[in-house]
């Protein structure tokens, strides 16, 4: 017989726990790192786990204010929710933009549906965890890597070990350093062409972006090599290639090499990423098989234990009741669909994806509680659980007779219906085992994180929007302004659109019009799918799903990038699906992603080379997770008043028209430096 577990704190004990004050700051850190996750997920297609971040915040402030450390707990739990509420925003909601059925993206009924859709897809997502909780937080051979680890920052926090100077120093590097690149005081990224008989090649070097040095430490560098093959693969092969076959017969007429290779990078090999994203998103899946299965199959037979609970728990075993979360979901129902009504305009199509949400909805939840008690919430294929309901939606929506933008809008409902609730029932699950092990309410945090959601939510669309109005506004009136100081009076439209084909515009018209338009207009390729927002998941989410209703996509480029998908596969190589990711973003990222990754091997060599115990070590990766996830903080939040700036068209102070990169190298060289040795300088306490 099994000892029985015993929480750090016991059933027994009578503890502050779910107080105004901890749910207070639980919203606030919900709304901080929803919109940190946001810029990241945005910029550079991944976005990393809230839970160590918000811990180390709760304890910080409510350790000053005398707080216990349940409320530590259910500041963390309440806040970590927010970063989960962006995952599932980014992937899905920036694809109605991408796919042409929210152009503009900004609009009151727009705030409204999506709001909607993030409020009650994350409490959705929270109420299938309250039917599958007791199962997986039991099952032995769950090892929860991430709440054991979010659990041991609140226990070393009552031994006066707090990490919030590590966090807040990162965040103040961060920042810095993304407004010195802001003000053209160094350089954000440098370029050069070298050119050969008849092609050339474009060298590029890494973003100097704090975030995305932060995002390479935390993975490490073997993942970030992985993700940085696929920039080379894209820019070192692919798109100079194809530009030279395109070309093989006028080089000459080619004015701007460097516009050439990124126009072919957009036009072509894009698309080729995204067939490998599909079938590396298929492929993580298959990989992870018979977890699903098991998965699904102790779902169903928690459901049974619940529904015939009556028994008396003790407070570390008490969930939400079946009698409040049943109708809860019944009213979810309702609501979704009211929404897919409202995106179809047809009865049948929103009764039919309302039960098939529903459905597939429960399973995938329990499929990401139980992966992310193996392999933990950063690690998640929340994408590839969504793009796998996405198919099936699209084919349904055919079989019913929806065409056009009305089926495309549908079936990306229900994929962000699908990825939030997915993504919200992951952390939730994750959040819940930790406050398993430090002796917390599950009922608490259950209700707890359903503030977490709503706050994180309602501010979510205003932070899209923000970013990628900035975004356009940004380097469309810089766009304007060359064009005005070289005496330029009329522009000649080269985009897709077939209603301005041909069409000429004088400045003043352009300048007139709406920020989206301009960009359309200029070619300045900002805003979502652009540049500096690729948004990978949701370009990935917009043309499988036009793709499939209406089939105008490209889908040679596609299928080719599925062969090489399968080619991957085949080489065994590990991740398929990040090689993809890498050939997608713009190669200064995946650089800048690569770097960091090789600055947490140097460290790790360090380790290796000096002997470490395994104390040690988990000191030194605890303080360099902190410092990274403080380089993306910084960075978001600087980036989003920024992007403020930018939309109220607020224009900043210029040192230099083109900053010189050696101030830029010298950045990134202190950033090594700085990742490197203060987690070092643990070993010395």
């Amino acid at each position: 017989m099994s000892e029985k577990f015993v929480p750090f704190v016991s059933s027994e004990t009578n503890m502050k726990e779910f107080s105004f004050r901890a749910v207070l700051l639980g919203a606030f850190m919900a709304m901080l790192m929803g919109a940190a996750n946001a810029y990241l997920g945005l910029k550079a297609g991944m976005t990393i786990a809230a839970t160590y971040t918000t811990a180390v915040i709760a304890m910080a402030v409510l350790k000053a204010l005398k707080g216990t450390i349940l409320e530590e707990n259910a500041a963390r739990t309440v806040g970590s929710i927010g970063g989960n509420i962006a995952s599932g925003a980014i992937f899905v909601l920036p694809a109605f933009f991408i796919s042409g059925i929210w152009n503009p993206f900004y609009s009151t009924s727009h705030y409204i549906i999506s709001t909607l859709i993030l409020i009650f897809a994350g409490v959705l997502g929270i109420m299938f965890v309250t039917l599958l909780r007791r199962v997986l937080i039991e099952d032995k051979d769950l090892p929860f890597p991430e709440s054991i680890a979010a659990a041991e920052i609140h226990k070393s926090g009552q031994k006066g070990t707090g990490g919030s100077k590590f966090l807040l120093s990162g965040m103040g590097v961060g920042a810095l350093l993304t407004a010195l690149v802001d003000f053209k005081l160094i350089a954000g990224t440098w370029q050069k062409v070298v050119s050969f008989t008849k092609g050339s090649i474009l060298l590029r070097s890494p973003g100097m972006a704090p975030a995305y040095f932060g995002v390479g430490y935390i993975i490490g560098p073997r993942l970030g090599a992985i993700n940085f093959s696929g920039g080379v693969l894209a820019w070192g092969l692919l798109a100079p290639a194809i530009a030279y076959f395109l070309n093989y017969n006028n080089p000459g007429a080619i004015p701007d090499w460097a516009v050439e290779i990124t126009r072919v990078w957009k036009a072509y090999v894009r698309y080729i990423a995204i067939g490998g994203m599909l079938v590396g998103a298929f492929y993580t899946l298959y990989k992870m098989h018979k977890s699903l299965l098991e998965g699904i199959t102790r779902s169903f037979s928690n459901l049974r234990k619940a529904a015939s609970g009556g028994a008396v728990f003790e407070r570390t075993e008490k969930d939400l009741q079946m009698k409040y979360a049943l109708p809860i979901l019944g009213v979810i129902a309702v609501v979704m669909f009211f929404i897919f009504n409202y995106f179809t305009g047809s009865i049948l199509p929103a009764a039919v994806a309302t039960v098939v949400m529903i459905l597939l909805g429960f399973v995938f939840a329990a499929v990401s509680g139980y992966l992310v008690g193996i392999i933990g919430v950063s690690n998640n294929p929340t994408s590839g659980l969504t793009v796998s309901v996405l198919i099936v939606v699209a084919f349904l929506m055919i079989a019913l007779g929806m065409s056009g933008n009305a089926g495309v809008a549908a079936v990306l409902g229900v994929a962000a219906f699908t990825c939030v609730s997915v993504s919200v029932a992951g952390e939730m699950m994750q959040d819940l085992k930790a406050g398993h092990i430090l002796g917390c309410t599950p009922w608490k945090m259950q209700v707890g994180d359903i503030f977490g959601v709503v706050s994180a939510s309602i501010v979510m669309f205003f932070v899209l929007s923000l970013l990628h109005l900035g975004d356009i506004k940004q380097n469309t009136s810089a766009e304007i302004q060359k064009l005005q100081n070289s005496n330029t009076t009329t522009i000649t439209y080269k985009g897709k659109n077939p209603e301005f084909t041909g069409k000429t515009f004088t400045l003043n018209e352009v300048t007139a019009m709406t920020p989206e338009l301009q960009n359309d207009i200029l070619g300045t390729n900002a805003g979502f799918g652009g540049e500096k927002l690729p948004a990978p998941q949701a370009s990935l989410m917009a043309i499988m799903a036009r793709g499939i209703v209406e089939g105008k996509t490209e889908l040679i480029m596609i299928v080719i990038g599925m062969f090489m998908g399968i080619a991957l596969i085949l080489m065994q190589v590990k991740s398929p699906m990040l090689i993809s990711v890498g050939m997608y973003l713009p190669i200064d990222t995946s650089f800048a992603i690569f770097l960091g990754g090789l600055m947490k091997g140097i460290i790790d060599k360090i380790i290796e080379k000096r002997k470490y115990d395994e104390k040690t070590k988990e000191k030194i990766s605890n303080t360099g997770i902190l410092l990274s996830s403080g380089l993306i903080a910084g960075e978001a939040l600087i980036g989003l008043l920024f992007a403020g700036l930018a939309f109220a068209d607020i224009k900043l102070f210029h040192f230099f028209e083109e900053p010189s990169f050696i101030g830029s190298i010298i950045a990134i060289v202190l950033i090594g430096v700085f990742l490197v040795t203060i987690p070092l300088r643990k070993t010395k306490e």
